[in-house]
Parts: structure tokens; C-alpha cells; sequence
């Protein structure tokens, strides 16, 4: 069983023993999923905190994908799905891209992460879904700042340390939709 982000395992580049340099770590897996992984830390988020009539879920499918589906609702004043997962903030400065493999439905979504729990703001990646297996690469410092769905001025992410990891889905339109996960990952 793969076990979620607080069980982390870190890959080490393999080098010659005869180099002098610590090439690093090349890759950090935030979360694997598979038939067995544990979605308990995973929360759903809609707009129904602020009224609104959206509804998301969150499971397994039978490939051991986590399939992020559901209905995106116009109505009094909504307009969102999302689903994150809070951890520990980890460490994230030896990593420059996030990487997520997936397989949308043609739609448009946005990869979300967090510095930690006392931000009051959070960190935004859009990006467009194609229909087949696609990987999302993402560089962490053209993540912009958002609160509340409004722009901030104030840095992009610096990309020092990282505790939590949302999707969300929002695009100004009543619409069903479907998001499959298998990987997301850091280089």
C-alpha cells in the first residue's frame, strides 16, 4: 500500500562515486494513488460555504485512480467544486516544477497549493485538460497569488515550503465534469 504524503519517499538522483557534487533529489512524490490508497486526508470544498449549489466527490475508481468528479452549480451565487489535502508544510525549495498526470474531460482547471495553514492566501496554476493521459508540469514560480478568487500584489510562489495541494474547477459555467489523478509529483 501506498501510503499518502506524511510517508513520504524521496528519490535520489544515482551518481558515480567518484562526482563531488550532491546532485540532489530528483523527485518527490507527494501522492501515488492506486486501489489502496487511504483518501481520508482529502476534503471536498464547494461553494456551498458561501451558498451555492455546487457538488463535487472524490473516490477510487476500479484502476485505483482518484477520479475528482461532479456538478458545478450557477445557482445563489456559486460557481466552484474543489477537493485538497492539508498536510505538514514539507521543505519544497530543491524542487522547481510540479508534476501531475491525469485525464481530464476538456476542461478547464486549476492546481492549487498552500505555504502553510497561517496564509491567508494560496498559490494558482491553470491549466487546460485534453481527453487522453496527459502530464501537467507546472513551474512552481509562475504560481500566482489568489484569495478569495481575487488576484493579490504580492510575489509569485517562492516555492520554500508547501502544505497543501488543491483542484478546483470554476469556470463561470453551470457544467458537469470529471478529473482522473494518478500522480502528482515534484522535480
Amino acid at each position: 500500500m501506498k501510503t499518502p504524503l506524511l510517508a513520504l519517499a524521496i528519490l535520489l538522483v544515482s551518481f558515480d562515486y567518484g562526482q563531488t557534487a550532491d546532485p540532489g533529489p530528483a523527485k518527490l512524490v507527494l501522492f501515488d494513488f492506486e486501489q489502496d490508497s487511504d483518501l481520508r486526508g482529502w476534503r471536498r470544498r464547494d461553494d456551498v460555504v458561501m451558498g451555492g449549489r455546487s457538488k463535487g466527490a472524490f473516490a477510487l475508481n476500479k484502476d485505483g485512480h482518484a477520479v475528482f468528479s461532479g456538478d458545478v452549480s450557477l445557482e445563489n451565487d456559486g460557481g466552484f467544486s474543489s477537493v485538497q489535502n492539508y498536510f505538514d508544510p514539507i521543505d519544497v525549495s530543491s524542487y522547481r516544477k510540479a508534476f501531475v498526470r491525469l485525464k481530464g474531460d476538456g476542461k478547464a482547471y486549476r492546481f492549487i497549493v498552500e505555504s502553510d495553514d497561517s496564509n491567508r492566501h494560496y498559490y494558482v496554476h491553470d491549466f487546460q485538460t485534453g481527453t487522453d493521459w496527459q502530464t501537467v508540469e507546472i513551474p512552481l514560480s509562475t504560481m500566482y497569488p489568489m484569495r478569495r478568487g481575487d488576484r493579490l500584489s504580492i510575489p509569485d510562489y517562492p516555492g520554500k515550503t508547501m502544505g497543501q495541494v488543491r483542484f478546483m474547477i470554476g469556470n463561470g459555467k453551470a457544467e458537469s465534469f470529471r478529473l482522473e489523478i494518478d500522480k502528482i509529483w515534484l522535480e
